[in-house]
């Protein structure tokens, strides 16, 4: 939980050393690093093989050990590093044990064929195996949903064997065996191949002419079966705020990559032109015919905006992704533009029925829960999005990131917005490190905090300064201050509708 400023000033050495100590409560080391106290700050004291600030970053244990031709491998446990060969290649030299062929390194029957030039074989394989070594059989296959692939496929599509998640060449890349949750992603001490971030099909890290690449793997589509696809609940969302249990990889600002179903009432908002439809904002959706989004997103007339539902990637038509038009843009009566700040920043949008239904409940499209109570300062809550990334660009990819509530006396401070803030308004992310946060293309999109096993959209997201500065956290929609205005507006349009 964040410190909060009191309401009285107390400058005791008793107050300055309880705002000391709680530097470390909860504690900013990862990886089961220590926090110590050092004078005014905190220093994490990091077990091998991890290091950094707050023990974040892995050590490349493979510099002083030279495993010649093949792969070094960073371990957890002494001497935190290990030689290791592909298949057929045994240590200390990674050299074939006996003469080419001999023993055959080709599996399930595979007759190995001798080439002339010294080592070089090909495995020729029975049907229905295949692979560099006919050890890829017809049951291993990777369902349409291949986040869950847990197969030992290791080789490439090109035919290059997959590089270990531990290899020591990975440890500057965003996913292996050491980032977080990487267990869940079905990433280890290993090299089979996985889809952590949704992908079309699981992929590997390879190494090509020299340097570190990656390729999907020589893995196929397991055949269809004869049940039923999942049948599409009815339009009445009977519950709301239960995603599909699912995590993910990447960054919003400071953020992972979701997977399928983590924020099914996740909204694109989109600009319909007369060949195409581009996202620009975001929205939650909060009833089968309705969505929330900020009041300075939708400056377009109805008719020129669509909705996508249930979108992961927006480069791609997806299975699971239900489009309706907008039938009404329905903006806050009080929302100005005043100093570059929006007040009020909130709006309705009432979708356009096909068939008699706007959205239909699946379990990639469902509807968040709107709150009737507070949250506490330093709850952590999620942000989601298609907003800009470090690196400048929108992201294809819907994101996402944990984020803690913070003390509106804290966000108003002059260090911070300087009163910007009015009491339909909060902050959320971390005001001393900043990093992670809501960017441009997020605008509308949900802050989304949990209760009792249920989400709630506690805020939309609105404005702020730049993204992921220092004591510049984003700003939220405080959507409790909206309640009455939703449910009027919502129940008005019914009636008029009957």
């Amino acid at each position: 939980m964040l410190l909060g400023e009191p309401d009285w000033v107390d400058l005791s050495p008793r107050y300055r050393r309880i705002q000391q100590e709680d530097l470390c409560s909860p504690n900013p080391c990862k990886n089961n690093g220590l926090c110590e106290m050092r004078g005014s700050n905190f220093t994490c004291l990091c077990s091998m093989p991890y290091t950094g600030d707050t023990c974040e970053k892995v050590v490349d244990t493979c510099v002083d050990n030279n495993c010649v031709r093949e792969d070094c491998l960073v371990t957890l446990t002494k001497p935190y590093y290990q030689c290791s060969c592909s298949h057929p290649y045994k240590l200390p030299d990674c050299q074939q044990a006996s003469k080419q062929c001999r023993p055959n390194p080709c599996k399930n029957g595979g007759i190995c064929i001798r080439h002339r030039i010294r080592s070089k074989f090909t495995c020729k394989c029975p049907e229905p195996y295949r692979g560099r070594f006919c050890d890829i059989g017809p049951d291993d296959c990777y369902e349409e949903d291949s986040f869950y692939y847990r197969g030992r496929v290791n080789q490439a599509e090109n035919g290059r064997t997959c590089l270990h998640w531990n290899s020591h060449l990975l440890l500057d890349f965003s996913i292996n065996a050491f980032m977080e949750d990487a267990e869940s992603y079905g990433i280890g001490e290993h090299n089979f191949c996985r889809n952590p971030d949704e992908d079309q099909k699981p992929w590997c890290f390879i190494r090509k002419n020299g340097k570190v690449d990656w390729d999907f793997c020589d893995v196929s589509l397991c055949p269809e079966t004869d049940e039923e696809t999942e049948e599409q609940e009815n339009e009445m969302f009977e519950t709301c705020g239960q995603p599909e249990s699912r995590r993910g990889l990447k960054r919003i600002y400071g953020g992972t990559k979701t997977t399928a179903g983590k924020h099914p009432w996740m909204v694109s908002l989109q600009r319909k032109s007369s060949s195409s439809a581009a996202h620009f904002c975001g929205g939650v959706l909060i009833k089968s015919c309705w969505v929330l989004t900020a009041a300075h997103c939708v400056k377009h007339r109805a008719e020129n905006l669509q909705v996508v539902l249930g979108k992961q990637n927006l480069g791609k038509k997806e299975h699971q992704e239900q489009i309706l038009d907008v039938e009404k843009v329905i903006v806050h009566h009080r929302y100005r533009m005043k100093d570059d700040v929006p007040y009020n920043d909130i709006a309705l949008l009432k979708l356009k029925p096909v068939g008699g239904q706007c959205a239909i409940e699946t379990k990639y499209v469902k509807t968040a829960c709107l709150p009737d109570f507070e949250f506490p300062v330093g709850t952590d809550c999620f942000i989601s999005g298609w907003g800009e990334t470090e690196t400048d660009d929108l992201s294809l990819q819907l994101l996402d990131a944990r984020v803690k509530l913070i003390s509106q006396k804290q966000c108003n401070a002059p260090r911070a917005y300087d009163q910007r803030l009015d009491e339909n308004m909060f902050c959320a992310g971390n005001l001393r490190r900043g990093r992670t946060d809501s960017c441009q293309g997020d605008s509308g999109g949900p802050l989304t905090c949990v209760e009792n096993g249920f989400y709630y959209v506690y805020g939309i997201v609105s404005w702020g300064d730049q993204c992921g500065l220092k004591n510049k956290p984003g700003v939220y929609t405080q959507v409790t201050s909206f309640l009455r205005w939703i449910e009027y507006k919502i129940q008005i349009e019914s009636l008029s509708d009957q």
